[in-house]
């Protein structure tokens, strides 16, 4: 493989059995072998159960060295899939996918650590598996450990360390042994806002030292900040490959559009026994659905859920995260802030609205993430990432918060606030 291509894939498959074992050799424990003599009277019946499902089918594409390439999808599509055969963590079923560089990979809690050892010794341990002498990972050791922010339990078995503790290590881990290709999956959510920021900049910064990044994650304004180069994968298919804006703008029109997200059925819908999403819209003042708002102009977004609980008493909250194309989450907002709650519990669907005034948001697209949950405990019942999105545009007629300014306006919001201005009588002498 030319040096020019850090990462090829040609025609890429990878097939799993439901509902059967895989033919993978493996160590079993005695009660699996007992458990094995006596089913084997029902194993004819569970092969013929058995169903192939193909996570990725025939997928063809080159990376070229220090690039940084996106990968969106609907869960299932095969993202994770495709980084686990990059990582040599999963073999293909069909074609090949080839890497020409040492590899640092940062993809579900779990892998990569031994959780028997501390964080100190995991770090000389990634090092060794990654083929660095000691004295590299000992030159690095202290900016591994300051970007986690971990020194206090460095010496700790990582078994003991939250989901977020051990992530902060992974990642402060992965981007810091300069590998020449890193793949990331949808594993910095668990990380609080700032950690989340500091590892989109570490990105940033190794896509500008020439290093190849392959970033899969469901933030498309993550997506839209890091990744000039988005691809697409549907149903285990490329059917997208091309400029971030482009390949975004076509992930989120499907399933009715940017500005309209529906679930016809509640057994397949995002959310858990309790509460299952219906729908969720981007509506102008006279309720149609649009993707487009002038900024002047108010916009309303509307949530409906199934609330599947029979307990009068069960009150969930619609919630919305409202972010830009480059990250930054501009505001959070929640169905709570009405003043009592007028509505009768019990099962039934939920309908919700909130309304943004006019000459807040700036210009730009505009992503929602739409959620429901109770408080005591904090629950999330369902969750949908960049569920819907519009495109806020500020025509410049005078009469905005723009005014007659022409170029760029800056700023995450853009609120037209209250002026006054007075002038002093001129001073005699």
């Amino acid at each position: 493989m030319s040096s020019e291509i850090a990462i090829r894939v040609e025609g890429l498959g990878k097939r799993y059995r439901l509902g059967a074992t895989q033919g993978v050799a493996r160590y079993r424990s005695l009660r699996e072998e007992v458990a094995g003599l006596v089913s084997k009277r029902t194993r004819g019946a569970d092969k013929a159960a058995a169903r192939e499902f193909w996570a990725l089918k025939d997928v063809s594409f080159e990376i070229g060295a220090g690039e940084t390439v996106g990968i969106i999808g609907r869960n299932g599509a095969g993202k994770s899939t495709m980084l686990k055969i990059l990582a040599r963590i999963t073999p293909p079923t069909t074609g090949r996918g080839v890497t020409n560089g040492r590899v640092g990979s940062l993809l579900e809690v779990g892998t990569g650590f031994h959780p028997e050892l501390t964080g100190r010794e995991n770090i000389l341990l990634s090092a060794a598996v990654m083929g660095m002498r000691r004295s590299e990972v000992l030159s690095r050791f202290d900016d591994i450990v300051e970007f986690s922010g971990l020194s206090t339990f460095l010496d700790t078995p990582v078994k003991r360390f939250s989901t977020g503790m051990y992530m902060r290590l992974a990642f402060s881990v992965a981007a810091h042994l300069e590998p020449e290709i890193l793949l990331v999956d949808e594993v910095l959510a668990v990380g609080d806002a700032e950690f989340q920021r500091k590892c989109l900049g570490r990105m940033e910064e190794l896509s500008g030292l020439g290093r190849t990044v392959l970033f899969v994650s469901h933030s498309m304004p993550s997506v839209l900040r890091l990744c000039p180069r988005v691809i697409l994968l549907d149903g285990g298919k490329l059917t997208a490959d091309g400029t971030g804006s482009q390949v975004v703008e076509e992930y989120i029109g499907r399933g009715g559009g940017a500005a309209v997200r529906e679930w016809p059925d509640p057994a397949t819908a995002p959310g858990d026994e309790l509460v299952r999403l219906k729908s969720v819209r981007v509506v102008d003042e006279e309720g149609q659905p649009t993707s487009e708002i002038d900024i002047r102009n108010p916009v309303y977004v509307e949530l409906e859920y199934w609330n599947l609980s029979g307990d009068v008493d069960f009150l969930p909250i619609a919630s919305f995260h409202f972010s830009n194309a480059e990250g930054i989450l501009l505001f959070v907002t929640h169905s709570n802030q009405l003043p009592a709650r007028s509505r009768p519990g019990g099962r039934g669907v939920v309908h919700t609205r909130c309304k943004i005034p006019g000459n807040l948001l700036a210009e730009g697209t505009v992503f929602v993430l739409a959620g429901v949950v109770t408080y005591a405990p904090a629950t999330v019942h369902a969750l949908e990432r960049d569920a819907v999105a519009f495109q806020v545009v500020d025509p410049s007629q005078g009469d905005g918060v723009r005014g007659q300014w022409k170029a760029d306006y800056p700023g995450v919001v853009r609120p037209m606030l209250d002026w006054e201005e007075w002038e002093d009588p001129e001073l005699d002498g």
